[in-house]
């Protein structure tokens, strides 16, 4: 039996004894610390010698192997505490993985909504304004607006319950949102949003007028409610996004309003617009964060040298 056999022998035994650790558990930590052992026994090196190089370039090579981030945080974990217990054991004078920072997962990838998924949306938000009677009617103009207004301008659903009634002056096509941080940047709608918004706006006026309400007795928000906040909660909106999602055949559990978000970021890029302008219009403080939709670039980007290269196939030649 080797020394570095024998040394993760007694790391399992005190695992066991004094943490009462599984079998499954000392099967699996066994299999990841004689995996990296026989890696630096190629390179001349065994337990008491390995470094943190050479933890670095474990974990490297299970990266290129494909191994999720999470299966490589948890082989790093299995080697810092046994490396932690060789240290406390005197074995070894040092600590070669105490200064390794773990595998951090990717950032997953935003649900984005096709053009023709969002499309069958905004048609089935107008179809039920047209079908829309009484005191229905004015629910229905407000969800269609809230679904125009989010697809055209990207708000995060909190900015966009708690858009002020005067967000957008008269005869403008800009709203002036107030986002994290109390940043404030000018939002640009499209024709149809603005549509939906003078729309929906008339209606709260006629609302009003019907009621008996004076023009300053009216709420100052937009999507006004009962709720404590006096405008539409996020998830009330959230659960009237769904019932249409679901009307429209659509999987309710694709959608909701950050897909949306994610869908005006996704389809603009995929059309051309810049990086740095989205990251503007979202919101963003961070370029980075703007980041999770470079794959959209990179499809167009391949896309373009696929049709155009001359050496691509079914290049213009």
């Amino acid at each position: 039996m080797s020394i570095s056999s024998t040394q993760i022998d007694q790391f399992l035994e005190m695992l066991s004894a004094e943490r009462g650790a599984a079998a499954n558990t000392l099967s699996a930590y066994r299999r990841d610390l004689e995996d990296f052992l026989s890696m630096v026994k190629a390179q001349g090196r065994d337990a008491l010698s390995a470094g943190p190089d050479d933890i670095t370039s474990y974990l490297a090579a299970m990266a290129k192997r494909g191994l999720a981030a999470s299966s490589r945080a948890r082989k790093l974990s299995a080697l810092r505490q046994f490396f932690r217990f060789l240290y406390a054991e005197g074995l070894r004078g040092d600590d070669p993985a105490a200064s390794i920072d773990s595998p951090k997962p990717g950032r997953p990838l935003p649900k984005v909504l096709s053009v023709d998924d969002v499309d069958g949306l905004l048609r089935m938000a107008e179809n039920r304004v047209a079908r829309a009677r009484g005191a229905k009617r004015l629910k229905a103009i407000r969800l269609h607006c809230l679904m125009e207004i989010l697809y055209a301008s990207g708000l995060r659903v909190s900015e966009l319950v708690s858009l002020p009634r005067k967000a957008m002056a008269k005869g403008e096509r800009v709203i002036m949102v107030r986002g994290k941080g109390g940043r404030e940047r000018l939002v640009p709608l499209t024709n149809k949003a603005c549509s939906a918004y003078f729309s929906y706006s008339q209606a709260l006026t006629t609302q009003a007028h019907l009621n008996g309400e004076s023009p300053e007795a009216q709420s100052k928000w937009l999507f006004p409610s009962r709720a404590r906040q006096g405008h539409l909660t996020r998830q009330r909106f959230t659960q009237e996004l769904k019932d249409l999602t679901r009307e429209a055949g659509l999987d309710a559990r694709r959608v909701s309003p950050h897909v949306l978000r994610h869908a005006f970021a996704s389809h603009l890029l995929e059309r051309g617009a810049d990086l740095k302008s989205v990251q503007q219009l979202l919101g963003h403080a961070d370029i980075s964060t703007t980041q999770i939709y470079t794959h959209v670039l990179e499809e167009r980007l391949r896309a373009l040298v696929n049709q155009h290269h001359p050496m691509a196939e079914g290049g213009d030649g």
